[in-house]
């Protein structure tokens, strides 16, 4: 018998990996909160929102019943706006299965707490850390659903949590490896969301690869230096979940952070891009929360915090240029 896995959230990351979850044999049912999107999923097997022109897999249902679509399920993969997981675990309280499996896809950091999305989950859930997983990588969900190949990884505080999820989402084209640094592997996620808002507004600001691989670069130096000053691993920063998410995310046009950015670097403002798009980016949400939790521990993060500057106080991004290149000169290393 397949393996039952609930997916809460159908943008296009949740709608992709419920793609990579049918495909690797398990019978998946999605949750929406718009009975049309949901509608659309499970009659037309399609999610042209999100992921336009582009056809899922058959073997997905979708319903806008919370209760239905976790009825039974071994595993409930989450992929809401990282912002609202809170709110929303909440309110399926008494609803969730207490023994099943639970995997964040979700790649931010909480306002307010400075929570990591697992933490939340095991907060308000009072679930078990270790029946707690992250997947995270570079894994642009339009590639993903075309079965382009690609490679994840699975972190948990328990390596046998982290085996299990990633046999549920092996497929020929979806390779997941397995970690126990949770820490890292989400730190890496969310940061560089904030990173390629900056990559894209130097394009936007018609400027060359020169200064998008310095920013790529120095970005992953302030991810590196807040996650080990919060216990992670430094090799994880070097690997899928820290540069290979990184590169991905700050240089592809279909990354969504990386377009909100160059639009920014063009002169348009936050209100106006949403209202464009009709989407906010996750890098948006995350960029004064990953600032406060790296001012609490001391660590500096100038990009981070010329990102915050531009997204939230209204600071034109010509101004961040100046800003970052006319900073005191220090070591590499520091």
């Amino acid at each position: 018998m397949s393996p039952r896995v609930a997916v809460l959230g159908t943008g296009s990351w949740g709608t992709a990996f419920s793609t990579v979850l049918a495909d690797a044999g398990c019978t998946v049912t999605m949750w929406g909160r718009r009975t049309e999107v949901t509608d659309e999923i499970r009659e037309r097997h399609t999610n042209a929102q999100y992921l336009p022109g582009l056809p899922l897999s058959a073997a997905i249902s979708a319903t806008s019943d919370v209760a239905e679509a976790v009825a039974g399920v071994e595993a409930v993969v989450l992929a809401v706006p990282s912002q609202s997981l809170r709110a929303n675990l909440a309110g399926w309280a008494g609803t969730l299965p207490r023994e099943a499996t639970y995997v964040s896809l979700m790649k931010g950091i909480e306002r307010g707490t400075g929570r990591r999305m697992t933490e939340v989950i095991s907060e308000v859930g009072a679930i078990d850390p270790a029946r707690v997983a992250v997947v995270t990588g570079p894994n642009l969900a339009k590639e993903i659903v075309r079965h382009d190949p690609a490679a994840s990884v699975v972190a948990s505080a328990s390596r046998e949590t982290a085996e299990r999820v990633a046999h549920l989402c092996a497929t020929p084209y979806f390779r997941p490896y397995t970690e126990t640094d949770v820490v890292g592997c989400e730190l890496g996620g969310a940061t560089k969301n904030v990173v390629a808002l900056a990559v894209g507004m130097a394009e936007g600001l018609g400027l060359g690869d020169n200064s998008k691989a310095s920013i790529i670069t120095r970005g992953l130096a302030e991810t590196t230096r807040l996650g080990v000053r919060l216990g992670a691993d430094p090799l994880t920063f070097s690997g899928l979940a820290g540069v290979g998410d990184l590169i991905a995310t700050c240089m592809s046009p279909l990354s969504r952070n990386h377009s909100f950015g160059v639009k920014l670097g063009q002169g348009l403002s936050v209100d106006e891009i949403v209202a464009e798009t009709r989407q906010v980016a996750e890098g948006v949400e995350s960029a004064e929360s990953i600032l406060a939790l790296a001012r609490s521990v001391a660590v500096d993060m100038p990009i981070v915090e010329q990102v915050a500057a531009v997204v939230h106080d209204g600071r034109e991004p010509q101004e961040v240029v100046t800003a970052l290149m006319s900073r005191a000169r220090k070591s590499e290393r520091r």
